[in-house]
């Protein structure tokens, strides 16, 4: 997979947010074990609290298309002075399918950091843990 397309896919997302109460626009584009690329892009609600961020979209859209492993993902928004990662709620959800994944931090110019989910969401809680009772 080249990076390349994963981070395109992400903006290309960004474009397609519904975002009329803070015009924050975000994108996000996961690679699946099996090379597919599922987007999802922001969609906020009158009511604060209903908003769903790109990442969450994402992990639905590609949860009701079947998948269920994953490896890497490109998260973009129009912040263009610094990287942004996702909140703390999409960090805990990515971590629900698997703590080995790579993040591509983008900016609106396509420039991109590599870090990690274990990096982005250190000492987290897993399923794992919910196994050991």
């Amino acid at each position: 997979m080249a990076v390349a397309e994963l981070v395109a896919k992400c903006l290309q997302a960004r474009e397609m947010a519904y975002c009329p109460y803070s015009g924050f626009a975000v994108g996000a584009a996961i690679l699946t074990t099996g090379g597919a690329i599922i987007t999802g892009c922001n969609v906020e609600n009158a009511s604060y609290g209903l908003t769903v961020c790109a990442e969450r979209t994402a992990i639905q859209r590609a949860v009701a298309e079947g998948y269920r492993r994953f490896t890497a993902i490109a998260v973009t928004c129009d912040i263009r002075d610094s990287f942004v990662g996702p909140c703390g709620a999409c960090r805990q959800v990515l971590m629900e399918f698997g703590t080995e994944w790579d993040v591509y931090l983008t900016k609106p110019d396509g420039t991109y950091r590599k870090t990690s989910l274990r990096d982005l969401l250190p000492l987290a809680f897993t399923p794992a843990h919910l196994q050991k009772n």
